[in-house]
C-alpha cells in the first residue's frame, strides 16, 4: 500500500505517543516494522521531505501555494509559537478565511527551520540482549497483553517470565490492568519461586503506568 507523507508522518507520531510500544502499534496499523524504520531513518535526516515518494518531481505545480500565503505562514507561526502545524492550519482556516492543510503548514515550517529533529529516539531491536543473563532468577520479564473478545470486552493477560530459562513462572488472567494486578502478579511469582530479598531477580518491564505508579513501592516491600 502506498502511503502520501503526511499519511507516513501521521503514523510516526501515533507511534510516538502510544502507549503499546512500538511493535504492537505497527502490528495494530498494519505496518511493517522494516518499514515504518525506514520512514523514520528518512525523516530525521531529511524531515516531512523524506517522508515523499522517491519519484521525479515536476518543477512547477498548478496548485502551488503563493509566496505571500508562505510568508504570512510563518509570521503567524512566529506569532503563534505555542500552536502546533494542525492548530496553525485550523487557525489560518478559521481567522484568516483561506485554507491550508497540516502537511503545508508543516513543510512551510520545516523549510524555514522552524521544525527541529525530535528529542525522542525509536530504537530498533538489537541483535541480542544488552543485559545478559547467566543463571535463573538473575532476571524476570513481566507485562501485560491484551486480549479483545468479542461480545465481552477486553482482558489482560499478565505474565511473569524468567529471563535466563525462557519459562513463563506465573500468569494471571485480568479485567483489569492495574498496580494491583500487577503487584499480584509479581507477588505470586516469588510464592511459586521462593526468593528472598538477598536472591531477588532484576525485574524487567515496559515500565507502564500499572508498574511506575505508587504501588510500585508496595511491590517490591513484599519481596521477602
Amino acid at each position: 500500500m502506498r502511503r502520501s507523507a503526511s499519511e507516513k508522518m501521521e503514523i510516526i507520531r501515533i507511534v510516538e505517543g502510544s502507549e503499546l510500544g512500538v511493535r504492537r502499534t505497527l502490528e495494530e496499523l498494519g505496518v511493517v516494522r522494516s518499514t515504518f524504520y525506514e520512514w523514520y531513518r528518512r525523516y530525521l535526516e531529511e524531515g516531512f521531505e523524506g517522508l515523499k515518494p522517491r519519484s521525479a518531481q515536476r518543477k512547477s505545480f498548478w496548485n502551488k501555494i503563493p509566496d505571500k500565503q508562505r510568508s504570512e505562514v510563518i509570521e503567524i507561526a512566529l506569532d503563534k509559537t505555542d500552536l502546533s502545524p494542525r492548530e496553525l492550519a485550523c487557525y489560518i482556516t478559521d481567522n484568516h478565511g483561506w485554507f491550508i492543510s497540516e502537511s503545508n503548514v508543516y513543510r512551510i515550517l520545516k523549510e524555514r527551520g522552524l521544525i527541529t529533529s525530535p528529542a525522542w529516539i525509536l530504537m530498533e531491536a538489537a541483535n541480542e540482549y544488552k543485559d545478559k543473563t547467566t543463571n535463573v532468577h538473575q532476571q524476570w520479564q513481566t507485562d501485560f497483553t491484551y486480549f479483545k473478545i468479542i461480545g465481552w470486552g477486553w482482558y489482560y493477560l499478565s505474565t511473569v517470565l524468567d529471563d535466563y530459562s525462557r519459562y513463563i513462572i506465573t500468569w494471571d488472567l485480568c479485567s483489569n490492568m492495574e498496580s494491583d494486578d500487577a503487584k499480584r502478579s509479581i507477588n505470586t511469582a516469588i510464592q511459586e519461586t521462593g526468593v528472598n530479598r538477598e536472591e531477588m531477580p532484576r525485574l524487567l518491564t515496559d515500565n507502564g503506568s500499572s508498574y511506575i505508579s505508587t504501588y510500585k513501592t508496595l511491590i517490591f516491600s513484599n519481596c521477602q
